[in-house]
């Protein structure tokens, strides 16, 4: 943890992770004892926040088809039934994969640290594969039911592109 004395700021206290550390930003004339009640209070939080934004489906692959089967009763009225959902090594040109004919799910580890709708987007995009297999207006309407889809696009291809990947948000994950 890292806590930074500022005289510009006056009464305002702010925390945000930079990686791993915790950075918790103060006014400079602070007292020691206001200083400690802050930084407690912010890492807690921060660390509720951090719980809300995690998805139970990273957890393991049985948690992520749990989420299927919610998602697909969800927003593909439950007719959407993998047969198996797994997280796999990072694919170099996709986020994630479906083989209709064996209703199989392939999701990159690199959507470990996503947001959880962005990962639900990923995964819908999936689940409407096991019902249309192409990328045509009736697959798309599938997955526009999901409310985050353009949001969850934009995301994903901004994360591509800030990692350099040649991955895009719209159409890849097939």
């Amino acid at each position: 943890m890292e806590v930074r004395r500022s005289a510009r700021r006056r009464s305002t206290v702010t925390a945000y992770r930079d990686g791993d550390t915790l950075v918790v930003l103060i006014p400079a004339k602070m007292s020691q004892a206001e200083e400690e009640h802050w930084v407690a209070e912010m890492q807690r939080k921060l660390q509720r926040t951090e719980n809300r934004r995690a998805s139970p489906a990273r957890a393991s692959d049985e948690a992520l088809l749990l989420r299927c089967t919610e998602l697909s009763r969800r927003y593909l009225d439950g007719t959407a039934k993998p047969a198996s959902v797994r997280w796999v090594p990072p694919m170099r040109t996709r986020w994630a994969s479906c083989t209709p004919v064996d209703r199989t799910i392939r999701v990159s580890e690199r959507l470990r640290t996503v947001p959880p709708w962005v990962l639900d987007y990923v995964l819908v995009h999936e689940l409407a594969h096991l019902r249309v297999a192409q990328h045509n207006a009736k697959f798309w309407a599938l997955v526009q039911r999901y409310p985050k889809t353009e949001r969850a696009i934009g995301y994903l291809e901004g994360l591509s592109s800030a990692e350099g990947l040649a991955i895009s948000g719209l159409d890849a994950e097939d």
